[in-house]
């Protein structure tokens, strides 16, 4: 139930993002969750899109570098401490979150939540056991 996410580092420069859209918008690619950080002098972008490997394989070719990461995608819970009903169960089992952040679409009304941790498996495991519905392929599906 994992799904896979591109990452991508970029120099820290007006227009490098837009390049890397514009590729993928070119061969009918489409973002379903993205995370850009910065520092000085680069960027990471982590994004899943509806075609993780073709479009690993053309910003390969357009001298992207390029790294394909297995993350769960969760849907958070519509009441109050839907994030901790997530966040609480991967703590107590010592789970580390490294990063996490939020599709562009939905499937229903609840958000659905890209993280990136380790123990990819017994997060898994946890987090079905606490009642959190993981989203697998129908990720790449959102409209």
């Amino acid at each position: 139930m994992a799904v896979k996410q591109i990452s991508v580092m970029l120099g820290n420069v007006p227009g490098s993002f837009a390049r890397l859209t514009h590729i993928l918008d070119s061969e009918d690619i489409s973002i379903k969750a993205v995370s850009a950080g910065s520092t000085a002098e680069n960027s990471m972008v982590r994004l899943v899109v509806n075609d993780t490997d073709r479009a690993a394989a053309l910003l390969s070719s357009f001298n992207f570098n390029v790294e394909i990461t297995p993350v769960l995608a969760v849907e958070v819970p519509l009441h109050p401490g839907g994030m901790n009903a997530i966040l609480k169960p991967l703590a107590k089992a010592e789970i580390n979150i490294h990063y996490l952040y939020t599709t562009i679409n939905r499937i229903g009304k609840e958000t659905i939540l890209i993280i990136g941790m380790d123990k990819l498996d017994e997060a898994k495991e946890i987090l079905t056991q606490n009642w959190i519905h993981l989203i697998d392929d129908e990720i790449y599906t959102i409209p």
